[in-house]
Order: C-alpha cells, then sequence, then structure tokens
C-alpha cells in the first residue's frame, strides 16, 4: 500500500502539490473575506465574499476565458517552443470579429454572427499554420516569430479601427442566439466555464491518450531524437501552433463579447504572459518534454484565484502583476532545480 501512495505521489507530484498550493490560498481568501457581522465564526465563513454566488460566477467565467488560452500555451510549451502573440492575437480576432458582424470595414463584408465566427476560426488556423511553417520548417526562431506576432497583429488591429474602439452594436443581422452562445448560462455555469471543460476533455485526450501526444512530448524532451524515430516534427510542431491560436480565437471570442467592444491598443494585453505563468505554474517545463493537463488547468486556477484574493482584500490591483511575475519567477525556479524530483524523492525515503 505505501509502495502505491509513492507511485502515485511519484506521478502526480506537481498536480497534489498545486492543489494544495490552490487550498490553502483559497482557504486564505475565505478567512480574510468573511463576513465579520454573521453570528458565528462558521457562519462568517459560509457567507465570505469569496464563497458567494456572484464572486464563483465570475470566477468560473475568467477561468473558463483564461484557461482555453492557457490550454494552447502548455501545448506551445510542452513542444520546447513559446508563443508570445497571444494577447495581439486576442486584440486581432476581436476586431476582425466585430467587424464581420457589423460590416464597417471596406475590405470586411457584414455577414451573421455564426459564420463570422467559423471566418474568425479558420482565420486562426491559417495563423497558426503561418507560425507553424516560419518555426518548424524554415527553422526561425520561435521568440522571434511571435515577437514580430505580438508587434505585428496589435498595430493591424490599431490601423484597421484608426486605434478607436469598435463593437457589435451596428451588427447586420440579429444577435440573440451569440448572446444566447457566449454569455449564457447552462445549469448555472457560464457559457465560457462550460467552453472550457469541453476543451479541456479533448485536450486531454490529445495529449494523454492519442499518438499525437505521445510525439508531442517526444518532440520537446529530444526533437532529433523523435525525427530519428520517424516521428514527423514538422508536423506535429506546426499542429501546436495551430492549436494556439485555434484556442486563442476561442477565448477571444468570448472576451469580445464579455466586453462588448474592442480597444485594440490595450484589449488583452499581457495575456500571453498569464498563459505562461499559467502553464509553467501548471509544471509545464520551458525546456519542453512535461506538462499535463489537469497541471495547466490547476496552475491557471491559482493564478486567478490569487489575483482574486487581492480584489477582495483591498490590495492596490497592479500588485497583481507583481503576483504573475513571481509565478513565472518561481514555475522557472522549480523547473531549474527540479524541485519536483526532490520532493519525490523526500516523499519515497
Amino acid at each position: 500500500m505505501e509502495i502505491q501512495k509513492s507511485s502515485f505521489f511519484n506521478r502526480y507530484r506537481k498536480e497534489v502539490c498545486l492543489a494544495v498550493i490552490l487550498f490553502f490560498v483559497a482557504f486564505w481568501t475565505i478567512i480574510f473575506s468573511r463576513n465579520t457581522e454573521a453570528s458565528g465564526f462558521l457562519q462568517s465563513l459560509i457567507e465570505s465574499r469569496f464563497l458567494s454566488l456572484r464572486n464563483l460566477e465570475n470566477l468560473s467565467r475568467q477561468l473558463g476565458m483564461y484557461g482555453i488560452f492557457s490550454l494552447g500555451m502548455g501545448l506551445v510549451i510542452i513542444s520546447g517552443g513559446i508563443d508570445l502573440s497571444v494577447g495581439s492575437l486576442m486584440a486581432l480576432f476581436g476586431t476582425v470579429f466585430f467587424f464581420l458582424l457589423t460590416g464597417s470595414h471596406a475590405w470586411i463584408p457584414g455577414m451573421h454572427w455564426s459564420f463570422a465566427i467559423i471566418v474568425v476560426l479558420l482565420f486562426s488556423v491559417a495563423v497558426g499554420s503561418l507560425h507553424g511553417w516560419l518555426i518548424a520548417k524554415v527553422r526561425l526562431q520561435a521568440f522571434i516569430v511571435t515577437l514580430c506576432g505580438l508587434l505585428g497583429y496589435r498595430g493591424l488591429a490599431q490601423t484597421m479601427t484608426h486605434d478607436t474602439a469598435i463593437g457589435y452594436y451596428d451588427a447586420k443581422y440579429d444577435i440573440g442566439g451569440l448572446e444566447h452562445l457566449l454569455n449564457g448560462e447552462l445549469l448555472g455555469l457560464p457559457a465560457a466555464f462550460i467552453a472550457f471543460v469541453l476543451v479541456s476533455g479533448v485536450i486531454f485526450y490529445l495529449l494523454h491518450l492519442s499518438v499525437f501526444g505521445r510525439y508531442l512530448l517526444a518532440l520537446g524532451r529530444n526533437e532529433q531524437a523523435a525525427r530519428y524515430s520517424g516521428v514527423n516534427t514538422v508536423f506535429i510542431m506546426g499542429l501546436a501552433y495551430v492549436a494556439c491560436t485555434l484556442l486563442t480565437a476561442i477565448s477571444a471570442l468570448f472576451f469580445a463579447r464579455y466586453s462588448s467592444d474592442v480597444t485594440p491598443s490595450i484589449h488583452g494585453n499581457f495575456f500571453e504572459l498569464y498563459a505562461i505563468a499559467g502553464a509553467v505554474l501548471g509544471g509545464c517545463s520551458l525546456r519542453g518534454g512535461e506538462g499535463t493537463v489537469v497541471g495547466i488547468i490547476l496552475g491557471t486556477t491559482v493564478l486567478l484565484v490569487l489575483q482574486n484574493m487581492v480584489n477582495l482584500l483591498g490590495y492596490d490591483s497592479s500588485f497583481s502583476k507583481v503576483i504573475t511575475a513571481l509565478v513565472i519567477l518561481g514555475g522557472v525556479l522549480v523547473d531549474r532545480f527540479e524541485i519536483w524530483k526532490l520532493l519525490a524523492r523526500s516523499k519515497t525515503s
């Protein structure tokens, strides 16, 4: 029995540690956001602002929106790459989507929201294919390619809108169905969270139960060895970048509806850092070849709960950026010194 427990901890040590961290962060927030006017201590905890239905609903919606593109970033990091263009793509996809709804751009025709969603998703696949081709086939550095995207995509969105906000209020067709799809609820859960659960299931299957996942992990560990083993590394790496931009587009649709308009100069700012932070905190190694879907979900959740704690406890909102920086640094240090393995060894001994 002891051997089985040690084996379980060795296999899921990152996820177990993250779950413990999440529990303590949530408990800390509940304690210090409790209702001090309640009759008893237990009652004050139950009525804390953290456990309020409104806060939990907002938290689940944020988890859905941030979690979707964090999963895409996780796939890229597992492949041994990086994508710095996520935030700028968020602005560009949102801008294109609203232009498709309104038809207010000379080069973009107005259309029904269902066709607009399909066009945005196809556009994201094209962008991801370009990234994959430049990085996997042409052999350009992922950092350089996506850094150019970080600058270029946001600049393109600003040029299209003349650096002003664009919304969907002048949509050419009825958007009632769009409201229900992107802003509705199912069993009391926000649509973004439901989409996140579905996407997580698909990514879990691809990464942990399919040949693609085995090839992706092998690619991240040693690209040359994977190529000599018969793995089409160009295709697998390219597919990782396509998945990342596709998931970014899905998330962008929810963010665009949630904000009701897009101002390209600020929309999606630093989102690539949130995605990297969630993936790295979740156990994805920046050297590639390591990472799990459960870890990415837990890492993103911990990050959002920490930001929620900052808001509920009345700290300066800018402090959340400090938390993000510390999370990334902490994740890199854990990976650099292989602290997860040290924990596993101490548990076994």
